[in-house]
């Protein structure tokens, strides 16, 4: 999941911005995003995103795939062939199906949104038997951008949690021309490795639990039986998105993404990675030690701030506002927990919107 915080909505919630309130299954989501849908300075009227109930959607069309970089990935696409482009990136445990939602959403509006599965989900496979299973984060965020360069891609709008934020958010610090704006839940989520070896408050620490739990071989023998870590993942679920009543059938689609081969690999070694029990591949080391300074952001972006994810800051954003220096919007969201787009589609996809028109 997201990067570590020094402090944590474990130690008390309600500080900080006003919260954005979502209660009656977002029926007033347009207005929920306060002036998002207002005219810009350009004079450019800003779309607003029809709300719908989520879950509407299960499923995308029949799900492409494409050889990039060391891998096979697999993905969604929906929308106009020459639209706008919108690349969404999911999380841990969590797979394509965050935005099952959002993707339509978008689509109507004129937008190409492709959802891949990350390295070890769904999919995705790695192309060499030989490749090793690594999973450090300027290796995921290059898979991406090996995805754009595949699809001839030169930049998109760039949303995601969790994984999925952190990738999104190292594409924009790094090749920022890839980059037209950027939707990220939970701010600045790129790894400080450094900072990862200092000590958290005690609440903190006891939300990472499963963190501890994958440093261990119990933990690793979890993750390697298929059963025991899809069980493991639902209860994850349940106390990250505590509002969210889904059913068998939603976690079973994307349970289908956790039979992966390459899962428990890659799983394992990002959490040990962050941690500083593994060191990473040489190829990658360049890319982490520019990481390592924590680089600014400087394209369009929207930080989204769901009330009830444990792992977020207090919810005006000013932990990580700093971090990014150009056109800038942050929204907290009540009552929505850790998987936003899916909890709260029409929210999500009015971000990428409002953030494309930033």
């Amino acid at each position: 999941m997201i990067n570590r915080r020094t402090f944590s909505k474990a130690v008390g919630l309600g500080t900080g911005a006003a919260a954005v309130s979502l209660t009656g299954l977002q029926a007033d989501a347009a207005a929920s995003t306060a002036a998002t849908a207002s005219d810009r300075p350009s004079g450019t009227p800003t779309p607003t995103v029809p709300a719908i109930t989520p879950g509407t959607h299960t499923g995308f069309p029949t799900l492409k795939h494409v050889r990039a970089g060391v891998l096979d990935i697999g993905y969604a696409e929906m929308g106009p062939a020459h639209g706008p482009v919108v690349i969404c990136l999911h999380g841990w445990p969590y797979d394509i199906h965050s935005f099952v939602d959002v993707a339509p959403l978008l689509a109507d509006l004129g937008y190409r949104v492709f959802v891949p599965y990350l390295r070890g989900h769904g999919s995705t496979r790695f192309l060499s038997r030989r490749t090793p299973r690594t999973a450090e984060q300027s290796a995921i965020a290059l898979d991406i951008i090996a995805l754009m360069d595949a699809l001839r891609i030169p930049k998109a709008v760039l949303a995601g949690f969790d994984w999925g934020s952190r990738t999104a958010d190292i594409i924009a610090a790094l090749w920022p021309d890839r980059v037209k704006a950027l939707v990220s839940t939970g701010g600045y989520l790129i790894t400080d490795r450094k900072k990862q070896l200092e000590p958290a408050a005690p609440a903190v620490e006891r939300n990472w639990w499963y963190q501890w739990y994958f440093a261990t071989e119990r933990g690793k023998t979890a993750m390697e039986n298929v059963e025991e870590r899809i069980a493991l993942c639902r209860y994850v679920w349940t106390l990250v998105s505590p509002n969210w009543t889904f059913d068998d059938a939603t976690f079973g689609r994307t349970a289908q993404a956790f039979e992966n081969p390459d899962y428990a690999s890659v799983v394992l070694y990002n959490y040990r990675w962050r941690i500083g029990l593994i060191e990473g591949e040489p190829r990658y080391d360049r890319y982490e030690q520019q990481l390592a300074a924590q680089p600014a952001i400087s394209v369009p972006t929207i930080t989204l701030d769901p009330a009830l994810d444990p792992f977020t800051p207090p919810g005006d954003g000013t932990s990580y506002r700093g971090h990014f220096t150009g056109p800038y919007e942050h929204r907290t969201l009540a009552d929505i927990g850790h998987n936003l787009p899916q909890e709260a589609p029409t929210v999500f996809a009015q971000a990428v919107v409002d953030a494309d028109h930033l």
